[in-house]
């Protein structure tokens, strides 16, 4: 069984951000769909994965939206700023780097990221938010 538009986007960033030095450099492995509990900090994991069908001409197609996350309990927001930036860095334009089976990444991008205050008052979340433009193969 072959893995859906938004399983395989996932697969293929989590394995593109392990791989990346500025990345882990950060948060070394921990890069999580769900993180364990308790967590060791810092970390990713990802948020909402949404795929819109944008089918074409024969052609089996769609746009995704993805969330990827991170969290840091650090005094002030830098280490989650840091994180969203070597994230954004790591993918942004980057297709090739993402590797894919069963799909062909057209086009993945950064729409933006933010980072707030947890509400509980002990860290920051940084919320990066991407598209990728992706064609069954």
């Amino acid at each position: 069984m072959s893995n859906s538009f938004a399983l395989e986007l996932q697969k293929g960033v989590l394995a593109t951000l392990a791989a990346n030095s500025a990345t882990t450099a950060i948060v070394s492995t921990r890069i999580y769909d769900e993180p364990p509990v308790p967590a060791t900090y810092p970390f990713i994991r990802f948020g909402n994965i949404t795929p819109s069908a944008d089918d074409t001409d024969g052609d089996i197609s769609a746009e995704v939206s993805m969330n990827v996350e991170a969290f840091s309990q650090t005094t002030g927001r830098v280490e989650c700023a840091q994180i969203a930036e070597a994230v954004r860095l790591a993918l942004h334009r980057q297709e090739t780097a993402v590797s894919l089976t069963g799909f062909n990444l057209i086009e993945l991008r950064c729409e933006s990221y933010s980072v707030t205050k947890i509400a509980d008052d002990r860290g920051h979340k940084a919320s990066v938010l991407f598209t990728a433009m992706m064609q069954q193969t």
